[in-house]
């Protein structure tokens, strides 16, 4: 019983060390980030190319299949979609970068360091977070620009925000995965754009599912996009969401169980 005692309050630091080294790692990531500007490109120009685009050049035409063709109710539907799709493209960076820094041998005067192995997977993982409430930010103020208006409540609209950035640092640990795999960044932007933009354009985010072939549904409906898409709609626009938020943490329960050790283990062989 003493032996216990004493043990678990020696752990409790060791743990918050830990922690704290994740912490000062992404800061050095976001330093990073921060001096070279054009990485942040993906997170406020694209949703607003993205939403100038589907709401001018499709939004009269892709509007018709709400039933109504009105370009407003166009923007209703699309803009919670659109949150979605962006943020599972902006998770390519990570894996770039993290290619890169291997290339670099940053990672290797992080071995000599007293921290954990994942740490600076970590670390890295959790200064996207900024990324990705960036490109939540962005795309609801500009769309509130264009006419898009949160139907619901404020909570609500946090409960989006919040559900949106918890899915992209998950899927996020896809992306570290492939960028540990293969031997240049270039082939991580690749493979990953092979994957999300499948599972974008193969979801809910642009049109209803309804409005696609039978065989396409049937991906719709266990797509993770398209679970966090109607998650997002329903949170913003209102409308049943229990069933589709339970999706979404599943598959973000998934895609960390799944992937973490996976990138934990490519990592310590890469290194």
């Amino acid at each position: 019983m003493t032996a216990v005692a004493i043990a678990v309050p020696a752990r409790r630091p060791r743990q918050f060390r830990q922690l704290r080294y994740a912490l000062v790692l992404a800061k050095r990531n976001m330093i990073k980030i921060m001096r070279a500007p054009e990485q942040l490109l993906d997170v406020t120009l694209q949703p607003v190319i993205f939403l100038l685009l589907f709401y001018y050049v499709f939004g009269g035409a892709l509007g018709g299949s709400l039933g109504g063709g009105s370009r407003h109710q166009y923007l209703q539907f699309l803009l919670p979609g659109m949150l979605g799709q962006t943020l599972a493209m902006s998770s390519i960076a990570i894996g770039q970068n993290m290619n890169a820094d291997i290339a670099n041998g940053v990672f290797d005067r992080f071995r000599s360091l007293p921290i954990g192995r994942a740490i600076p997977l970590v670390g890295a993982v959790l200064a996207e977070f900024f990324r990705y409430l960036m490109v939540c930010v962005i795309s609801i103020g500009f769309g509130y620009l264009l006419g898009f208006r949160v139907q619901t409540s404020p909570l609500a609209l946090l409960g989006a925000v919040g559900l949106s950035i918890c899915f992209a640092l998950a899927f996020a640990w896809v992306s570290v995965w492939v960028g540990m795999k293969v031997r240049t960044s270039g082939s991580v932007q690749g493979l990953m754009m092979l994957l999300v933009l499948p599972l974008s354009f193969g979801s809910n985010t642009f049109v209803k599912a309804s409005t696609m072939p039978g065989w396409l549904q049937a991906f719709v409906k266990v797509n993770p996009i398209s679970h966090l898409v109607s998650s997002v709609r329903g949170l913003l626009t209102g409308g049943p969401v229990a069933a589709d938020v339970g999706w979404t943490l599943a598959w973000v329960a998934g895609l960390l169980v799944v992937f973490f050790p996976l990138a934990l283990r490519a990592y310590i062989r890469r290194t």
